[in-house]
């Protein structure tokens, strides 16, 4: 298992895609950390800098590297379906389980430097802004520490949902698009419209993790719904990585199992 954990991080590491997709998630992060900067104490949103809500806002800001690790996890697995380069894979590694769940470990790890990538960027921003508006940085560092252990284990996680949904789908494009949907829109008007359902939801849960409040993470209008509180740090973990179990599990029960043809 270890040899093919380091083979499928030998390939993460020698393709351009991972290398684009963590390129995009630090400009991604970057852009929007400094556009939400710029706005603080002039949106009901983004408190001012000058207090610790509006600096934790910032700082936790890092959401899209979440998102492009899940995006990542599916280019891992369905990727080999798409440039058919599978059937040498399974030639290589007829255990078709024992190649998944080596994907899936290496998207977690993938997932991770994305994750702190992201906590790297949005930490930066807002302290950059917090000290040149000349604002005490009001955050601890045990409480960065915390955001930034809360980032590497949802992006690891994610990562590795990725990897079972673009296992399960082996489609590359409707995987990709499904998890900016679910992750921007679906999740956005669930939380919007149920706002007890939406702790609950898996991305908010894995931004959550972040130090994310439930909302934040969301888009349009469901922002300025009233948030409630997240769950604690145990339970989110637990049913972020229920999903990537159960999305893993599926794929080695169905569509690992099909014709590779």
């Amino acid at each position: 298992m270890i040899t093919l954990v380091r083979v499928e991080l030998l390939k993460l590491r020698t393709t351009r895609t991972a290398a684009g997709l963590l390129a995009a998630a630090v400009g991604i992060s970057l852009l929007w950390c400094f556009l939400e900067a710029s706005r603080a104490g002039t949106v009901s949103a983004v408190p001012a800098l000058s207090t610790s809500a509006g600096q934790t806002t910032i700082i936790t800001g890092g959401v899209w590297s979440l998102l492009l690790a899940a995006v990542l996890g599916v280019l891992v697995t369905s990727g080999e379906f798409r440039h058919a380069t599978v059937t040498s894979t399974y030639l290589a590694t007829p255990d078709r389980k024992r190649v998944l769940a080596a994907k899936a470990i290496a998207s977690a790890i993938a997932g991770a430097v994305f994750g702190f990538a992201g906590w790297l960027v949005a930490t930066g921003v807002g302290l950059g802004y917090a000290v040149a508006q000349s604002d005490h940085v009001l955050i601890s560092a045990a409480t960065l520490a915390r955001f930034a252990a809360g980032h590497v284990l949802a992006g690891a996680l994610l990562g590795a949902a990725g990897a079972g949904l673009g296992a399960l789908i082996r489609s590359q494009v409707p995987a990709v698009i499904l998890v900016f949907v679910w992750g921007i829109i679906i999740e956005s008007l669930l939380g919007g419209l149920f706002t007890g359902l939406r702790p609950y939801l898996p991305y908010t849960a894995a931004t959550t993790l972040a130090g994310t409040a439930p909302g934040n993470a969301s888009f349009g209008a469901a922002r300025a719904v009233a948030t409630g509180a997240p769950l604690p740090f145990a339970a989110a973990a637990a049913l972020v990585a229920a999903v990537a179990v159960v999305l893993l599990i599926a794929a080695g029960r169905t569509t690992v199992r099909r014709d590779i043809t």
